[in-house]
């Protein structure tokens, strides 16, 4: 369920209840493992890597833990949506800041291609040593979130059972479901099944 416009609250939607029952797509460690390729976060080379070296129980582990900062993060949004962020909202990101700091990246000159020509440029690279570093692309993007996006575009969607959470891109912020195609016609439906109601 990539429909927020933003890959932090794209983690956050990695549970939702679009229907009537709550859907936990990193419910285990093989769940973020595939969670973490469809969202492009993690090159598939290091989560091959990680997933013929990790302990029996440790990627559930790590699952576990990116669960735990899915709803410490939530707690945030829920808390600061609608508005934007200011200086004092600084210290409730003190477990984020926790995490990043566990970060080993690096610089790498590297080939690339415009289409045109093929040239260098410098790409920032990443250390997977662990199974607990598929937790620090999780939190760069919430960071980048937190850092880059305006909570006042930030919003619910409006279907009665739906948990997803988006921000709001369009003219007027005029956005109230995760997706037409989901909350939207249904509330279309049920405002069409009202009126037929009501017209009887």
């Amino acid at each position: 369920m990539f429909i927020a416009d933003d890959r932090g609250l794209d983690f956050l939607n990695s549970i939702a209840t679009p229907t009537d029952t709550p859907i936990d797509w990193i419910e285990n460690g093989d769940g973020l493992l595939d969670w973490l390729a469809q969202a492009r976060l993690v090159p598939a080379k290091a989560l091959e890597a990680l997933r013929a070296q990790a302990l029996p129980g440790e990627l559930d582990s790590v699952a576990a833990q990116a669960r735990s900062l899915r709803e410490w993060f939530r707690t945030f949004i829920r808390r600061h949506e609608g508005r934007s962020l200011t200086a004092k909202d600084l210290g409730e990101l003190e477990p984020l800041n926790r995490l990043l700091e566990r970060d080993e990246e690096f610089g790498r000159i590297v080939a690339h291609s415009d289409g045109k020509a093929i040239g260098l440029e410098l790409r920032t690279m990443r250390r997977w040593r662990s199974p607990e570093s598929l937790l620090l692309p999780i939190g760069e993007a919430l960071a980048r979130f937190v850092c880059e996006k305006d909570f006042s575009n930030v919003k619910a969607c409006e279907g009665p059972t739906c948990t997803l959470i988006f921000v709001d891109r369009t003219r007027g912020r005029a956005r109230r479901w995760c997706s037409m195609a989901i909350c939207g016609n249904r509330a279309k439906q049920a405002a069409h099944r009202h009126r037929l109601r009501t017209q009887r």
